[in-house]
């Protein structure tokens, strides 16, 4: 193991649902904010589901397999989303279960280092959102050579790209396009139909979207979770998931572009991480 080995990180936040019968594509493809009829096997997705009012109740990965899909989802509301499909299956032929896969990540602190895993037993595919956020394993063991790390590590290192992730977006309480998924390769518009599609077409037809998650640096402890982020004496956001130093903010982009922001009367700063800005420049073009 040497300074630049990749961490190996169990990520027990996350559970399994296998989706497989002769109408799974159909079925998921009418559901989810993610195209999964053109999925290949050994290919990954990362998508949502959403209420009818396009608000986002579930972040997910679609992970292509030779009989059908893994979904990787927030363990504590794999019942829920288990209840949810079985509700919309009716008479689709489709198979719906929990697996007992282990979900995992293989990461490397250098963005540019190319995360190869090896031989070894399990299945990885990349991360969809970010290729500098790894790869992610299913029934999965750490490659020969990894650091041993945990899913503190893998949430460290996913601020520090400035990729929000579940505990910034809740379950209904705020749209898709708000925590950057459009920007993540989490929304595709031209597939037709999903659950909450009109809202969420409506908001990217519209090209200017209020608000957007975004990292926040200052120094010291992460203010605590719903703090409120101030432009002078304006209300430009709040704070969501943070650690030392970093946090997660959902803030007012009309409010941010040039002000001194403070939360709870210290001083802190925005930072547009690069990807943001790439993405946000290729969705306005």
């Amino acid at each position: 193991m040497t300074a630049d080995s990749p961490t190996f990180a169990p990520l027990p936040s996350r559970a399994v649902i296998a989706v497989s019968g002769p109408e799974w594509r159909a079925f998921l493809h009418n559901l989810l904010t993610q195209d999964v009829e053109t999925i290949g096997e050994g290919k990954a997705r990362f998508g949502g589901l959403l209420t009818p009012q396009g608000r986002l109740l579930y972040d997910l990965f679609v992970v292509g397999r030779a009989d059908g899909v893994w979904l990787d989802v927030a363990a504590e509301h794999r019942e829920a989303i288990l209840q949810r499909l079985l509700m919309y299956r009716l008479r689709a032929k489709v198979e719906i279960a929990a697996s007992d896969a282990a979900v995992s990540a293989l990461f490397s602190a250098d963005p540019q280092d190319a995360t190869d895993p090896g031989a070894g037993a399990g299945e990885w595919v990349g991360d969809p959102r970010l290729p500098a956020l790894g790869l992610r394993g299913y029934g999965a063991e750490g490659p020969v050579g990894a650091r041993a790390g945990d899913e503190a590590d893998y949430d460290a290192h996913r601020l520090a790209l400035g990729v929000p992730g579940p505990a910034d977006w809740g379950s209904d309480r705020t749209y898709p396009i708000e925590a950057n998924f459009d920007l993540l390769a989490g929304i595709d518009f031209h597939k037709g139909c999903f659950v909450g599609q009109e809202t969420t077409s409506r908001m990217k037809r519209r090209g200017t979207v209020k608000n957007r998650m975004l990292p926040l640096l200052f120094d010291g402890p992460a203010p605590p979770f719903g703090a409120e982020v101030l432009a002078g004496d304006l209300r430009a956001g709040e704070v969501l998931s943070g650690a030392h130093g970093r946090a997660m903010a959902l803030l007012r982009l009309d409010r941010i572009e040039g002000a001194e922001l403070s939360v709870d009367g210290r001083a802190v700063r925005v930072q547009r991480p690069a990807w943001f800005e790439a993405a946000l420049g290729q969705a306005a073009a």
